[in-house]
């Protein structure tokens, strides 16, 4: 059962707060040039839905003239564009890398036509684990 001092508690941990008509018509504004979405809104100013909606129906002028606007698509589709970009950015240090490795590759080739040695066999050798002596005994 409910006592009445956890009730107490309770309206006086909320905060009645109020913000200007002019910050409300600013939000809007953002919100029809699609700079920000009702999500954003709610959860950077701590604001309900239904409050964000109410200012969209109040101070909207697109609301007043009946047009349908898609509020969140935008973000969406702003976010694929990013993760675009940053795929093309992926893939072209991508293909820096494999130059380098290609380079590299013909340096190696060119180094052993040159000097005469294996260079990959002895890169690729597997070494000594260190326990066994590496002196000639003299027996």
């Amino acid at each position: 059962m409910t006592k009445v001092s956890n009730f107490e508690t309770d309206l006086r941990s909320r905060i009645n707060r109020s913000f200007s008509e002019d910050f409300k018509r600013n939000k809007i504004r953002e919100l029809e040039k699609n700079m920000v979405t009702v999500s954003d809104l709610c959860k950077t100013y701590s604001v309900s839905r239904t409050s964000v909606y109410r200012w969209i129906y109040k101070y909207s002028t697109m609301a007043k003239k009946d047009v349908k606007q898609v509020v969140e698509a935008k973000s969406d589709t702003a976010k694929i564009q990013h993760l675009q970009a940053y795929i093309k950015e992926l893939e072209m240090k991508l293909g820096q890398k494999q130059m380098l490795l290609e380079f590299k590759d013909k340096m190696i080739e060119l180094a052993e036509e040159t000097y005469g040695v294996d260079i990959k066999k002895k890169f690729n050798s597997k070494l000594s684990s260190g326990t066994t002596s590496t002196e000639k005994s003299t027996k």
